[in-house]
């Protein structure tokens, strides 16, 4: 029997998904970002980022802040530890899927 576990294994269920891994690798190179600069660079409705966020904020992945620039209402969205470490984990598992190929060599 085998004990090789493939790589798949450890990838994140949360981030599988295509928009949940845009917003994280977004994310993930500044401190926090503005709504809708997300949003744009995802290239997504408010309401999509928004039901996506909420998931995100949810598994602990994002924090969300809420303030306003002079009176005007702003959001920013910033990557929690945990976050990070997902994304990294999540990342060193493609890299692991994508060279171990039976086939390489």
């Amino acid at each position: 029997m085998a004990t090789h576990k493939h790589p798949r294994r450890d990838l994140d269920e949360l981030l599988t998904n295509p928009i949940r891994l845009s917003i994280v690798a977004a994310l993930s190179g500044v401190e926090r970002a503005e709504f809708a600069l997300i949003r744009d660079a995802v290239e997504i409705t408010d309401a999509a980022l928004s039901k996506q966020v909420a998931l995100l904020e949810q598994a602990g992945y994002l924090s969300v802040d809420k303030g306003r620039v002079g009176r005007r209402p702003r959001t920013w969205l910033r990557l929690t530890d945990a976050g990070r470490a997902a994304y990294g984990a999540h990342l060193r598992a493609l890299r692991a899927i994508a060279g171990d190929s039976p086939f390489s060599g």
